[in-house]
């Protein structure tokens, strides 16, 4: 997706919505796969359930502004030392509005970048 430096910041949001942007989101995260949120939803239910169903209901949910990202999962990660670091899950749902919104909003950012910045930028590291 190509952003137009004329378009302001907040005429990307309906870009979240798109069914193209929406399958896409959803193709990433199943990819990934994950452990269930909060709501114990986990990818295999909502392919049971139909996957364009469930994107349609996000899509209503985001044209309508009544779309609330859901409290994470916090679990504790044991570290090699023995100490632990907490680990927060999103639901499916709100991890597929998350990578939505970065497929939306990360060709704003990369128009801005210059050739030699790297740091977080995809297929680019700090080093």
């Amino acid at each position: 997706m190509k952003y137009n430096k004329g378009m302001p910041l907040y005429a990307v949001f309906p870009l979240l919505y798109r069914e193209d942007v929406l399958s896409e989101a959803w193709k990433r995260v199943k990819a990934n796969k994950g452990s269930s949120g909060v709501d114990g939803i986990e990818i295999e239910d909502i392919e049971t359930m139909g996957i364009e169903k469930y994107l349609t209901e996000i899509k209503e949910e985001l044209m309508d502004g009544k779309y609330k990202p859901s409290p994470v999962r916090r679990v504790m990660i044991p570290k090699p030392d023995g100490s632990k670091r907490p680990l927060g899950i999103p639901t499916v749902k709100d991890r597929i509005v998350q990578m939505a919104t970065k497929i939306a909003i990360e060709p704003v950012f990369e128009a801005d970048f210059r050739e030699c910045s790297y740091g977080f930028r995809p297929k680019r590291s700090a080093k």
